[in-house]
Formats: structure tokens, C-alpha cells, sequence
């Protein structure tokens, strides 16, 4: 696979994420080729009736919709470009008002958001391409149309089903886009339920109101901070760099508004998969990452928002927040992180440091995961272990540790290299800040918090010993 042997060509994890499209809902076709235009305020009926359409009428194949559907909902027809509000409804048909005027042609698509629909967020090509997607080793799957906290569920047992032994589980990102997230809670249990968030800002601009829009980002971003859940925010970032090359001081100003809301990652659709100008959009964006995160007053927010995130009260958050305090304290180039499953670097990235967060796995499905995360780089690991030749059942042994405590100077060691390879460092006296866990490789756990030298542990202020 190309991507993986780019991956191993730089040193540099990878993640391979793979977005399931979810249920398509459209009207049928129209006898006239072209389409018919409604005007505001006729009736217009959507039924189950396979004729073809006319003025007055078009199939609308989802009996779901129908039964969802009562008096005063509103469909959306492409996009919006369509209003239509229920007046009637039978068994097999509903009686629209147009509201908003506009042409409707075959196969245009209907969005629901007064409606919760009683059909899977999986259809059956959602399904197979599951199964491909478990079987080629992506590392998250992007679930669409979540609507409730059951779609969840049920993707996470369709993953469980097609794992293999000893396979690495794909992490779950919801795509926040109909109205029903927000409503009984929804939201604060899908975020719970899954790994990762995405804000799809496209399909959610349909549903709900523009103006509702960078409100509900924002309640996104903030349920996943204090949940310690990674958040994307994605779709429409660079729009007009999809023919200009370069983009409106808008578009600019909302990438920013994203980074100082707090989200983990921002990400390029049509801009970068099939416009004019890919690369140029992919440096556009990178340069006002860059931008916002060297302003003095992002690191201010940064210490405001910190402070009203989630607190635990176990070991690993004590160890995790005072990593943070002390990195800030000893200006430390990085906080080094051990990890086996990645809770402790999450837990540290959602802390928001000042300084990078290096994360030391030794699972490389682990690392590719953990890229979604804010601040954090993940080391590729090599040898399937903290530097040695192990396995997971060993490092889980705490019989007999294949990592022993004569061997942590070592892998503080590579740490530092790893630091090092990464341009986290550049002078043997630049300080690190290393958290783990002991027995070493414990999931889950930081109980070890240590100020280390870039020229290793068994040296302080240029001066290093050696031992027979």
C-alpha cells in the first residue's frame, strides 16, 4: 500500500481513516428530463408511487420518511434549494407546501431535520465496505447519518464481528450532521460511545440554520475537550481554493475561529480531492495553523480553556496535569509520553500543553490513532515494543515484565533519540518531561513523572556517569 510505504519511508505515522457515505435519500425521476419548477406555495405530493414525476407529484422511495414524517415537518430538497413543509400526510404519501420555490429534478436529494428515521445509519454497501475497510487495517472509520446513540452501538459490534485475533480494533468517529445529536442528551452519549468526533459542518449547514451553525461547533468542540475526545472540524475550511488560489480573508478568519475553539485537527475536502489547487490549499491551511498557534493570545486561551476542562481525580490526571505545569515551569522542549493504547496521551493532549506531547508506543496502530490528537507526535515505533522484541501478553506479564527496571534507562534512551529524530530537541541540555506507568507498559496508567536531559537519563547539566 503506497501510503504505508510513505509512512516507513519518513519515519512518520500514518493515519488511514475511511468515511462510510451512509443512507442517500432521494426522489425518484421526473417524466420531463429536465426537472419541474415549484412555485411557492402549491401543493406537492411525495408518495411510493413508481410512476414517473410531474408538477404535482414524485416518488419519494423511503416509506420511512413517511412514517417519520408529520404536519408541519420540513424537507429539504438539494441541499435546501428546496422548502417544503408537510400539510397532509397518508400511509403512502405526504402533501407538501412549498415554501421555498425553486426547480427539483431526478434524483435530487431530501434531508429530514424535524425527523428521526427509524433505518440504520449502515446500508448494505455501508456494510461491505466495512468489512474491506476492517480487513485492509484502516485505523478509523468515519461513521455518516448518525442520528442517535444506537448507531454507535451498532457499528462497533458490525467492527467487533469482522476483527481477527490479535487485530487492533479501528477507532469510531461519529460525523455530527442531523439535529437529533443534539436533543435528550444525544450528544454528550455519542461522544462517549465513540473514539473521535467530526463536526460535518456541510450536511449540518443543511439541517439546521446558518446561524445555528458555529454555535453547535462550538458545543461540539467543548463536549469533546472535557470528555478528552478528539474533534475535527471539517468541510467548506477553504471552499474557494477549490478554483482560486488563494482564499477569502473569511475563510481565514473561520480556520482560526476552529483552532481557538479548540479542535484537534481541521481538514480539507473537495479543496485538496479535487480542485485546481491541492497543494497550494494544504500550505494555505498549514500557514494559518502556524499563525494562530505562534500568537501570544492563543496561549492565553489555551490556559483559559485548560482550566474549565474535565477533572479527574486517579493518578494519571495528577501525573498529567502537573506534566504540564512543570514542562511550563522548567521550559521543557516536550512532554514524553508511554503509552500502550494511547488513554494516557489523549489524557495529556487534553490538558493542551504548551510544549509538543511525544508519544512512545509499541504498537504502530496505536501511533497512527493517536495522530488525530492536538499536540501530539507519535513516534513509528520499529521493533514492536518499548524498544525491545516483545509482544502485548508480555508486556501485560507483570510476572515476569519484559521491560525490566534495569532496561527503563534504555528506553528513556530511545525516548531522547526519538525526541531528537523528531527535532523536538536540539541541545543534549534541552529538559523533557516523561510520564509512565509501573509496572511498566500498565494501560492506563502514569504513576512516574521525570525531568529528563536530551542527552539521556544518566546525565544532568552536561554531566553524564557511566556504570561498569
Amino acid at each position: 500500500m503506497l501510503i504505508r510505504e510513505v509512512e516507513e519511508k519518513y519515519s512518520h505515522p500514518i493515519a488511514i481513516l475511511g468515511d462510510l457515505q451512509g443512507p442517500k435519500l432521494r426522489v425518484g425521476e421526473f417524466s420531463n428530463p429536465n426537472g419541474e419548477y415549484l412555485e411557492k406555495g402549491q401543493i406537492f405530493r411525495l408518495d411510493l408511487d413508481e410512476a414517473q414525476g410531474d408538477g404535482s407529484r414524485v416518488m419519494l422511495p423511503h416509506p420511512e420518511i413517511i412514517e417519520a414524517s408529520e404536519v408541519g415537518h420540513v424537507l429539504l430538497v438539494d441541499d435546501g434549494k428546496v422548502k417544503l413543509v408537510v400539510s397532509n400526510k397518508g400511509p403512502d404519501y405526504l402533501d407538501c407546501t412549498v415554501e421555498v420555490p425553486g426547480k427539483i429534478s431526478n434524483r435530487k436529494g431530501v434531508n429530514t431535520p424535524d425527523s428521526v428515521l427509524k433505518i440504520s445509519a449502515l446500508t448494505p454497501k455501508d456494510r461491505a465496505d466495512l468489512e474491506y475497510m476492517v480487513g485492509i487495517g484502516v485505523d478509523w472509520v468515519a461513521l455518516s447519518f448518525v442520528q442517535q446513540p444506537q448507531d454507535i452501538e451498532e457499528i462497533n459490534e458490525l467492527i467487533d464481528q469482522h476483527l481477527k485475533e490479535d487485530q487492533f480494533k479501528p477507532a469510531v468517529m461519529a460525523k455530527i450532521e442531523k439535529p437529533s445529536c443534539f436533543v435528550d442528551g444525544n450528544l454528550e452519549k455519542i461522544v462517549d460511545l465513540c473514539d473521535g468526533i467530526m463536526v460535518a459542518r456541510g450536511d449540518l449547514g443543511v439541517e439546521c440554520a446558518p446561524e445555528d451553525v458555529p454555535l453547535l461547533q462550538k458545543r461540539i468542540i467543548d463536549t469533546c475537550r472535557f470528555r478528552g475526545k478528539p474533534v475535527v472540524v471539517a468541510t467548506q475550511m477553504l471552499e474557494s481554493m477549490i478554483e482560486s488560489p488563494t482564499p477569502t480573508r473569511a475563510e481565514a478568519s473561520d480556520i482560526s475561529t476552529a483552532i481557538f475553539d479548540g479542535a484537534d485537527a481541521i481538514m480539507l475536502s473537495a479543496e485538496s480531492a479535487a480542485g485546481k489547487f491541492p497543494e497550494e490549499s494544504v500550505a494555505m491551511q498549514q500557514r494559518i495553523i502556524n499563525r494562530v498557534e505562534s500568537d501570544p493570545h492563543y496561549h492565553r486561551y489555551l490556559d483559559q480553556i485548560t482550566a474549565s476542562s474535565s477533572k479527574k481525580e486517579t493518578a494519571t490526571d495528577a501525573v498529567t496535569v502537573a506534566a504540564r505545569q512543570i514542562a511550563q515551569t522548567v521550559k521543557a522542549k516536550a512532554i514524553v509520553c508511554f503509552t500502550l493504547r494511547g488513554t494516557t496521551v489523549r489524557r495529556a493532549s487534553q490538558e493542551r500543553a504548551t510544549v509538543p506531547i511525544l508519544a512512545i508506543t509499541p504498537f504502530k496502530e496505536t501511533s497512527r490513532q493517536l495522530v488525530m490528537s492536538w499536540g501530539v507526535y507519535p513516534d513509528l515505533p520499529r521493533s514492536g515494543s518499548f524498544g525491545f522484541t516483545a509482544d502485548e501478553e508480555d508486556l501485560l506479564d507483570y510476572d515476569n515484565q519484559a521491560v525490566s527496571s534495569n532496561d527503563f534507562d534504555i528506553v528513556l534512551k530511545n525516548a531522547a533519540r526519538a525526541a531528537l529524530r523528531k527535532g523536538l530537541v536540539s541541545d543534549p541540555n534541552d529538559l523533557l518531561v516523561i510520564t509512565a506507568g509501573v509496572p511498566f507498559g500498565t494501560p492506563g496508567a502514569a504513576n512516574i513523572l521525570r525531568i529528563m536531559p536530551a542527552a539521556g537519563p544518566n546525565c544532568w547539566n552536561g554531566v553524564c556517569q557511566t556504570y561498569d
